[in-house]
């Protein structure tokens, strides 16, 4: 299937980050049968990359206190990823007993974000999970590094693209099989996309480069075009809007899913999920946590969006 437009990759990846960075910043917590059952709506939607939970600190993220049980209680869906992301090594070392096999660590391009996040600077973060990744990638598992604040940072303002490029590089160079690229208070426009986008294309395969917009200011889906026009086509997003960051104020808008979707399916780029399937198990979700999902193309009247799906 070609694209409609010159340059755009004609088949794109799509990582769902709903049960994981979606659910751990909404107010309401719900229970591990709950969250089983959205992961498992997800999976049956051909999300090829699911991000099911963190095995970080019950204390630091309540909402993913039963992280192990959530996990353990998943059906793996045969080609199907499911990352967890891990913190530090007990995050691993927990996430190994539930039998991950695929992780992603974290840390950021700014170091206030990073200090404000995780208590250490950015050559600390990456210290600290150089062993587990390569223990990770040493035991066959798949492991994603996320780079935070790459656009913007809540403490120091704009960030050098300069920046986002070393961070990525260095978890690369740790082992990191794809870096994911985040514009954590969706300050990103268009063109800060071209900036960063050339920066990290003159240091690492854009094959290895997700970008993971948040829609804080309206601005994720054009920033997604622009990314497809540079040659990305690995996206992350979160199933009806859910989410954003707890340690950065007003980060509120993960980029939804369906939007996502109803947008690639137009220009005619394969993603190999089922939209109708995307927002059912965001309708499910939002009712579990009383709130209604955010993302324009699940609000839309059904007859408007099913075309694309």
């Amino acid at each position: 299937m070609s694209s409609v437009m010159p340059g755009v990759p004609t088949k794109v990846k799509v990582c769902e980050m709903g049960p994981r960075d979606g659910l751990q910043n909404e107010a309401r917590s719900v229970d591990a049968a709950t969250k089983i059952h959205y992961i498992d709506m997800l999976s049956e939607s051909g999300l090829p990359v699911i991000e099911a939970t963190s095995f970080v600190s019950p204390k630091a993220i309540p909402q993913l206190a039963d992280a192990y049980e959530v996990f353990t209680g998943i059906a793996k869906r045969p080609g199907v990823l499911y990352p967890v992301l891990v913190p530090n090594a007990k995050g691993f070392a927990r996430a190994k007993e539930a039998g991950a096999t695929a992780i992603a660590v974290f840390t950021a391009a700014s170091e206030t974000f990073t200090k404000r996040n995780i208590n250490m600077s950015i050559r600390q973060s990456l210290e600290i999970f150089a062993p587990i990744v390569r223990e990770a990638r040493a035991e066959g598992m798949w492991v994603r590094g996320y780079v935070s604040t790459c656009f913007g940072c809540p403490y120091e303002g704009p960030v050098a693209p300069a920046k986002v490029a070393q961070v990525a590089v260095a978890l690369a160079a740790l082992g990191c099989v794809e870096i994911s690229i985040g514009d954590t208070i969706g300050v990103g426009t268009p063109n800060r996309v071209v900036e960063v986008v050339e920066a990290l294309r003159r240091e690492i395969p854009l094959e290895r480069i997700a970008m993971h917009f948040h829609d804080t200011r309206g601005t994720a889906l054009a920033n997604v075009t622009t990314a497809l026009q540079e040659g990305i086509s690995t996206f992350d997003s979160s199933s009806g809007g859910l989410g954003g960051c707890p340690y950065a104020p007003g980060a509120s808008g993960n980029l939804a899913t369906e939007d996502l979707l109803y947008l690639l399916h137009g220009m005619k780029v394969e993603t190999g999920v089922d939209l109708h399937k995307v927002r059912e198990a965001s309708r499910f979700i939002s009712e579990a946590i009383g709130k209604t999902p955010t993302s324009k193309a699940y609000l839309a009247p059904e007859q408007w969006w099913k075309t694309a799906s």
